[in-house]
């Protein structure tokens, strides 16, 4: 495990999921920012990658859930990107550029790198990379692919990056084994472990030994007890925020 501190930030603020949406704030949406930011919160955002490679604030490979169109995310270039218009609002869909500008360092942010089987995600990581290379505010990198924070480890070291995990059927680390050989690779500076697999005996030991834990989607208030107990910060949403 990494013997590397994660900064002290890192564990003392809530993370509004997606941004701070809401009716008519969409998720991971420039207003949904700005009202996290309102709101004294840090941010939690996606990255998918666009059709001529540049980091878009979003959360699913299709755009049909979040918008007026279909197909895939990764088809279309960024300015086709900047024109979607993102459900129940005049919002559109940001590029990390845009949504770093907003920020402008005023509270922490967290970036979860979408990844699948087969994906280059390191085209990412280097995309990611440059454009945090000129952000001068609190930031970490995250995702459930353990090939992020090796790689941000090996590449751009001053960031903290951390493994997501879940041992559901939507996860790909549900037994002991498959759990241990992700954190052996990624060799994380903190977790974020799903709430619905809190408590976890393997997670407790982990953060006993100084593994940073943080815990998501907390929205409800037993789920927000439950991670205050069993986690170092939430990434909380809806019902789940204070």
């Amino acid at each position: 495990m990494t013997n590397r501190q994660c900064p002290d930030w890192l564990t003392q603020w809530e993370y509004a999921h997606r941004g701070l949406h809401s009716l008519g704030i969409p998720e991971n949406s420039i207003e949904a920012a700005r009202a996290a930011i309102d709101a004294g919160m840090g941010i939690e955002c996606d990255i998918q990658r666009s059709r001529d490679g540049l980091p878009m604030v979003f959360h699913d490979w299709e755009l049909d859930r979040l918008t007026g169109s279909s197909g895939l995310t990764e088809d279309r270039t960024q300015t086709e990107l900047e024109a979607q218009k993102l459900f129940e609002s005049e919002s559109t869909l940001p590029s990390l550029t845009a949504f770093l500008q907003e920020i402008a360092g005023a509270v922490p942010l967290l970036i979860e790198l979408k990844s699948k089987p087969g994906y280059d995600i390191e085209v990412t990581c280097e995309i990611v990379a440059r454009e945090l290379d000129s952000y001068s505010g609190d930031c970490a990198v995250m995702s459930f692919d353990p090939r992020v924070a090796q790689w941000f480890r090996h590449n751009a070291a001053q960031l903290p990056c951390g493994l997501v995990m879940r041992e559901d059927e939507h996860g790909d680390t549900q037994t002991v084994q498959e759990q241990e050989a992700a954190l052996a690779h990624a060799d994380p500076d903190f977790l974020a472990y799903h709430i619905a697999a809190l408590p976890s005996p393997w997670v407790a030991e982990l953060r006993a030994k100084g593994l940073p834990v943080l815990t998501w989607t907390v929205n409800s208030p037993e789920a927000r007890s439950r991670g205050l107990e069993h986690a170092d910060a939430l990434i909380a949403e809806r019902e789940g925020l204070a």
